[in-house]
């Protein structure tokens, strides 16, 4: 929005020239989207507190959890309400991918809302069925899906990493993928929010990988030079990363161990889905499994979790998500999280190394 009102200014004072770079409007929208949450964030807490709208905690869960239940949950809303905002001031609206984000973003945050309603207000610990979710989220992602590559005549081409001449046309089958990406990403986040500040920590860090992918594949100089597909307009994507980095960092000021606050699957639902849209977006979808591997172990302990005790009658981990597993062996919640950090460190360092290894 700013960028309409302020760019044509620079016609008759340099200054509003810096609005065309895509380098100050991240730093802007992640400046304002983690001011969102510094400024509302206790307000939030204190108004959930007196509401007494707690964190449902699982009872076969490890017994130091028993404490969470008189924290408030679904922080994440007041942090999508701020990445929204922070994206509408600073991203530029004339680009369909901003557009379909926000779109994909707000269906998402609707599913999680929902959820958590039913978790919080009325009390039940199901909350919305595996029967209704999986489908809404399915079926947003197919939208999303159609609008990119129908709609938008995305390129059906699938990026490898490692590898610059590899590139296997998918055609419609890229309908299919992009949705397992969007809907996988989308609840691999989802269970690793388990753990105060597990989750924010590593999507800071992946969609910090991701605002350098967006960046480099909105840059055609640079892309040639790094050999990675040229995708016109999504150097925009930088900024929604920014956004939802800034918000994370406000987020965390509260949800860092002791936890003041959850996030909920309001917060986390949605997290996942724009970073599993934006990987397909900027061509590096095949990297997320890196950039977010922890989320990606998690999800595959409780798969093989899952498939073991139906095959064979035996749990493979004391405890699924994996987090739980190291809580049990004696591990405490800070060393497990900090621990998981580093991991999630080294995974997106390593990522963005490759980008020379083609």
């Amino acid at each position: 929005m700013l960028y309409y009102l302020l760019y044509p200014l620079s016609e008759h004072y340099t200054i509003f020239n810096v609005f065309r770079y895509i380098t100050f409007r991240t730093f802007a929208a992640l400046f304002t989207a983690m001011l969102v949450y510094f400024i509302f964030g206790k307000m939030l807490i204190n108004y959930m507190r007196r509401k007494q709208l707690w964190q449902t905690v699982r009872d076969d869960g490890p017994i130091t959890h028993l404490d969470k239940g008189k924290t408030p949950t679904m922080g994440g809303l007041l942090m999508w309400l701020g990445i929204i905002f922070s994206v509408l001031l600073w991203a530029r609206l004339d680009n369909p991918f901003v557009l379909l984000i926000l779109g994909l973003a707000f269906a998402y945050t609707l599913i999680g809302f929902v959820d958590d309603y039913r978790k919080v207000i009325l009390n039940d610990a199901k909350g919305l069925r595996a029967r209704y979710k999986f489908p809404l989220q399915v079926s947003f992602a197919f939208i999303a899906a159609m609008i990119l590559f129908d709609y938008l005549n995305f390129d059906h081409h699938l990026a490898v990493p490692f590898f610059k001449n590899i590139y296997p046309l998918l055609g419609w089958s890229y309908i299919l993928f992009a949705i397992i990406v969007i809907v996988g990403s989308s609840n691999a986040v989802n269970l690793t929010d388990g753990l105060d500040g597990l989750v924010t920590a590593p999507a800071i860090m992946s969609f910090l990988a991701y605002a350098v992918l967006a960046y480099i594949s909105g840059h055609i100089k640079i892309a040639d030079y790094l050999a990675i597909p040229f995708v016109p307009g999504a150097g925009e994507m930088t900024i929604i990363c920014g956004a939802v980095i800034g918000a994370l960092i406000g987020f965390l000021w509260f949800n860092a161990q002791p936890a003041d606050i959850f996030m909920g699957d309001v917060g986390s639902l949605p997290l996942g889905a724009v970073l599993g849209l934006i990987a397909i977006i900027t061509k590096h979808e095949l990297l997320l499994v890196l950039i977010g591997g922890i989320f990606v172990l998690e999800t595959v302990s409780v798969i093989t979790q899952v498939i073991s005790f139906k095959l064979t009658g035996k749990r493979i981990f004391r405890m699924a998500p994996m987090h739980h597993h190291f809580e049990l062996k004696g591990w405490s919640e800070s060393k497990v999280i900090v621990r998981f950090w580093i991991i999630s460190l080294i995974l997106v360092l390593i990522s963005l190394s490759t980008l020379k290894l083609r």
